[in-house]
């Protein structure tokens, strides 16, 4: 038998007077496959944090964490600092806040080759260029002297991935590493992973709330609630026979397809209909819908009976970036970033626009957000056009267009309170609410998203990844707006959440005739809750119609590649028992 890489036994972990980890046994061997999985709050990534021994000022942890023979909860933090980046690296969630935003991606990826292997800056940066190629980011286009802010979401987190294997580690732990990514990316991601476990023998700890893609790639697998192991074996074993109630639960809540109230398009009235393709066995895990406040409080926005102009209209809009200063006289050509787009949303209509990273979807969202102009082309909401205006003339529309964005934390101000971040859209209203009424809204909002009214007085660094995502969409949904724009609303919440959050959004599209524009890379979330998709590619609509029809019967390229490459979870699981007897 092939002696671990990494033993963890009996692993608890106490921050203050709360417990985080119980009892805690898991082991990686060399060129093996853990993955590591469970709800938000579950403990995945303050396990990950103690391998790594970067945990809070307060943590006590107590049991044995031992790699390559040497205990880590007694190593020093020379020993330590020796290890990280080395023979331990690792892939965080957010890869904005992993990044230094003032160096350059070259300069981080060749930091650590530097540090550890003594290599001058030529040669350092030589391996950084390689690596960099690797995970789909070539010199060509994106050269060493790019910042993280000139990146799209998916691509920086492909430079943390670079970053972690850049010095081939022994063990790699992978806190949610395709999170950010398109589902081609993600595959070819997964593959390079792959790859290294095979080529260097090395450990790879996979953290993820994807089913799916831990049972493409995990031999064995640790499931964790509230810090507790609840099954753990063979991948093929645990997912097939689901011995642990809560293993069904995640299976089914991954297979998860929201049931929509829609309205009904001639006369704007709310019909129940059931969406097609329910999961076998699946079961809602949306929580009770929380008493509403006042009418005072929550303004009325079912459409009028009769209403059929589009809510929104984008015509043919393009948005070009001055080339790269190459001297003082000269720059590169314009990067045409959108490319002659036109949409448009009807009232009440939930549309998907799918594309991998990089090709225009969130330059397209900022634009029709008026959060940046186009260089031509015009963006109507509501009948009314918006490009060109100023603030002042466009609170009306910010009042009825909220957005929810990718990266959850930095759309918070570390420094203030829930309370204060989620009623923040609470300006635009006609009548501002008084104090107690912010407060009812507020805590209406959260419940709304499975938190509770305790929360308020939090601030978003005591939130895991996915409940600061719910604080996003309950921020979001706060003044009832009639079109939210969400930038990959789910990508960083586990399979549960996930189902609550998806039942939300149908509910809030029927109940209330919400109309959404989801930017998203995951093809379950579009077809569980959009009517129409979609596809953009190199910064133009590809592809569009209703979603069952793009989805199961592409056309285009671009369409093709992003359905070939989607994870299923029936279809990995029979990969898997297959290869595992």
């Amino acid at each position: 038998m092939t002696a671990s890489l990494l033993e963890i036994r009996d692993l608890s972990l106490n921050i203050g007077d709360h417990p985080i980890l119980k009892g805690v046994d898991l082991s990686i061997a060399p060129g093996e496959v853990m993955g590591l999985v469970g709800e938000s709050g579950s403990g995945k990534s303050m396990t990950a944090l103690t391998v790594m021994r970067l945990l809070p000022f307060a943590a006590q942890a107590s049991g044995n964490v031992r790699f390559d023979g040497i205990e880590l909860l007694a190593a020093t933090e020379d020993q330590m600092c020796a290890l990280r980046g080395d023979d331990i690296g690792m892939v965080f969630q957010e890869p904005m806040t992993a990044l230094n935003p003032v160096k350059t991606i070259g300069e981080q990826v060749a930091e650590g080759i530097r540090r550890h292997t003594g290599a001058n800056r030529p040669d350092a940066e030589d391996r950084a260029r390689k690596m960099l190629d690797r995970v789909g980011l070539p010199a060509a286009r994106f050269p060493l002297s790019r910042y993280p802010h000139e990146l799209s979401g998916g691509q920086r987190q492909r430079v943390v991935i670079a970053i972690a294997c850049a010095l081939k580690p022994k063990l790699l732990i992978a806190d949610e590493p395709t999170t950010a990514l398109d589902v081609v990316l993600q595959k070819q991601i997964l593959e390079l992973l792959k790859e290294l476990v095979e080529e260097n023998r090395m450990g790879l700890l996979l953290i993820s709330h994807d089913l799916a893609v831990v049972t493409e790639m995990a031999d064995r697998m640790t499931i964790l609630r509230h810090g507790e192991v609840m099954e753990a074996g063979e991948t093929a074993r645990v997912l097939s026979e689901q011995v642990h109630p809560y293993t069904r639960q995640l299976a089914q809540a991954s297979m998860h397809v929201p049931k929509r109230r829609v309205l009904s398009p001639l006369e704007g009235e709310m019909s129940p209909k059931a969406t097609e393709g329910v999961a076998s066995g699946g079961t809602s895990s949306r929580p009770p819908r929380p008493a509403e406040p006042s009418p005072s409080v929550l303004p009325d926005i079912s459409p009028s009976r009769g209403e059929r102009t589009p809510l929104l209209t984008v015509t043919s809009v393009s948005r070009l970036y001055p080339g790269r200063r190459l001297s003082l006289f000269r720059r590169d050509a314009p990067v045409r970033a959108v490319d002659d787009v036109t949409l448009s949303i009807a009232p009440g209509r939930s549309v998907a626009l799918v594309g991998r990273s990089g090709c225009g979807k969130s330059t397209l969202a900022r634009m029709i957000l008026a959060l940046d102009r186009p260089t031509s082309g015009e963006i109507r909401f509501r009948g009314e056009t918006i490009t060109g205006k100023g603030e002042a003339d466009l609170k009306a529309a910010r009042r009825d267009m909220q957005v929810v964005f990718q990266d959850p934390y930095g759309s918070f101000d570390p420094r203030q309170k829930v309370e204060r971040l989620v009623t923040e859209p609470l300006h635009l209203m006609e009548k501002t609410p008084s104090r107690a009424e912010r407060r009812e809204m507020a805590t209406h909002a959260l419940a709304e998203v499975g938190l509770s009214a305790s929360d308020l007085d939090k601030y978003p660094h005591e939130f895991s990844g996915g409940q600061r995502q719910r604080l996003s969409i309950a921020r979001a949904i706060i003044t009832r707006p009639k079109l939210v724009v969400a930038d990959e609303p789910v990508s960083a919440l586990d399979v549960s959440i996930r189902a609550q959050i998806l039942d939300l959004f149908a509910d809030l599209n029927g109940r209330l005739g919400v109309a959404y524009l989801f930017i998203t890379h995951d093809l379950t979330v579009a077809r569980a809750i959009t009517d129409d998709v979609l596809v953009m590619h190199e910064g133009q609509i590809v592809e569009r119609g209703a979603t069952k029809d793009v989805l199961d019967h592409p056309q285009s390229q671009a369409a093709q590649a992003l359905v070939e490459a989607a994870p299923d979870l029936h279809r990995a699981i029979a990969r898997k028992m297959r290869e595992q007897g």
